[in-house]
């Protein structure tokens, strides 16, 4: 599994994790994302139960697992965090895991035994040592009860399943985006799809225009950076979503 560094400054970091060769074609690519501070680590969306090994794996060529401090769960998906029972064995016993309260009763059926801090609607801000996240809400995007994690000292926004892409296996050579104009192709389709409401895709929109984000690490397929986050934004701005634009 490929790690790639997104941002770091003295004891602060982002990592992703993702395109792991010696996953099976059956299972849909996912990137994982790790953020450290001078008091630990923080999962965010660690993946399903089909890539725990590979994942832990590279996790531990980064960072201790006993660094492991918490688990974010954007939403409930399998490809999400079926793993958790797994990364609770391995994990202290302390380790806290974030999720919306919508989903704590349905999660739990991953792991009966696990304990959850639940994330109101309106969102929260979490503390990471001495690095401070603050939890957006994109609900209905595509998930009734869903967050994006904003750091504004990385700038980095990881933003789930918004910005996901599809992309064929022979076409994923980088971790970026790099063409942002071909990219269209493996995005177009998930989102009219995937994404419930117009309507909270605008109010989306709004909140995270108002931040700085150099940095937009999507849950599926290649990273933005740079201006390709405006053209993202642009982009999913204008395409028609929800119901009408489900298409099939």
């Amino acid at each position: 599994m490929k790690c790639v560094s997104l941002f770091r400054r003295d004891n602060h970091r982002w990592m992703a994790f993702g395109q792991d060769p010696d996953r099976p074609e059956t299972v849909i690519d996912t990137n994982q994302f790790v953020i450290c501070s001078s008091s630990g680590a923080l999962l965010l969306d660690p993946g399903g139960m089909e890539v725990f090994p590979s994942m832990l794996a590279a996790l531990t060529h980064e960072v201790a697992v006993e660094e492991v401090k918490g688990i974010f769960l954007s939403h409930q998906d399998p490809d999400i965090g079926s793993s958790l029972a797994l990364w609770r064995r391995v994990c202290a016993p302390d380790t806290k895991i974030y999720l919306s309260w919508l989903w704590t009763g349905f999660v739990s059926h991953f792991d009966r035994d696990a304990s959850f801090t639940p994330i109101p609607d309106e969102g929260m801000d979490l503390t990471l040592g001495d690095v401070r996240l603050r939890l957006v809400p994109a609900h209905f995007l595509h998930s009734s009860g869903n967050f994006n994690v904003y750091d504004p000292r990385a700038r980095i926004l990881f933003s789930g399943d918004i910005g996901a892409a599809l992309i064929p296996a022979q076409n994923r050579k980088d971790m970026f985006v790099e063409d942002f104009a071909s990219h269209v192709q493996y995005m177009e389709g998930f989102h009219r799809r995937w994404m419930g409401s117009a309507k909270a895709r605008d109010t989306w929109i709004e909140t995270v225009s108002r931040l700085d984000i150099d940095i937009m690490a999507p849950q599926h397929g290649l990273i933005f950076r740079g201006d390709d986050v405006k053209r993202f934004l642009d982009w999913f701005a204008r395409l028609e979503v929800g119901v009408v634009g489900s298409g099939r």
